[in-house]
Parts: C-alpha cells; structure tokens; sequence
C-alpha cells in the first residue's frame, strides 16, 4: 500500500505555493490548528494553510472569490495573527512577489519592534 503524501490532501494552489516555499528552502507545517476569538467573542480553531516555521507567520491560500477572506482577515489580525493572504487565482503573475514582499514587510516589522524593546533595556 502506498503512504498517502500531505501533497495529495492539498488544493492545486496550493501544491503551487508548498513547492516554492520548499525552492526557497522556507519549512512549514500544512493547516497548523490556531485558536481565535471571533467577533462575538467565541472561541474558534482555524488551520491556516501553512504556517513558516522559522519565520512565525501563517499564509492562507485563497482559491474562491465566493470566500469572504476579508472577514478572516480581521478575526486574525485582531487576533493578533501575522497572516499572508495569496489570491492566486487572480494574481497569477504576481502572488511570488507578493509572498516575498510581506515576509520581508512582517520581518522588518518584528525587528524593529525588537530594536525597540532592546533600546528600552540599555
């Protein structure tokens, strides 16, 4: 019997963004449970689709316009959740750069944030 891959469980998309994070050499874990409160204030357990071990942050991959990725957006962020939301089938061109471009953004974000508290204990 062959052993089922966490390949076969993906979408096609995200196949697509499990191969470049793994051309980058970025490691991740697939659809890692996270607890969230949500706008009435009840606990929820969400599984973002891939969570960048090293980098902290989570990406969602969006595959349908019928979704409503804007409400998850905000229960994450007030959540206080670093989420990188890819829309690959609308920015077909695009997405890498975008992926790119926001682990940089929330990188920065987080070293600053650490020079800050650095300069506090000096």
């Amino acid at each position: 019997m062959e052993k089922e891959s966490i390949y076969d469980q993906m979408t096609r998309s995200e196949k697509e963004v499990a191969n470049l994070l793994k051309e980058l050499g970025i490691f991740w874990s697939y659809e890692q449970p996270v607890f969230v409160w949500d706008e009435n204030k009840r606990p929820r357990v969400w599984a973002p689709d891939f969570f960048l071990i090293h980098f902290g942050i989570y990406v969602e991959v969006c595959g349908s316009e019928d979704f409503d990725y804007d409400y998850r957006r905000k229960i994450f962020d007030n959540n206080g959740y670093r989420v990188i939301f890819l829309h690959l089938y609308k920015e077909t061109n695009r997405w890498k750069y975008h992926l790119i471009s926001y682990l940089q953004f929330f990188t920065d974000c987080r070293n600053h944030k650490l020079s800050q508290i650095l300069r506090k204990e000096n």
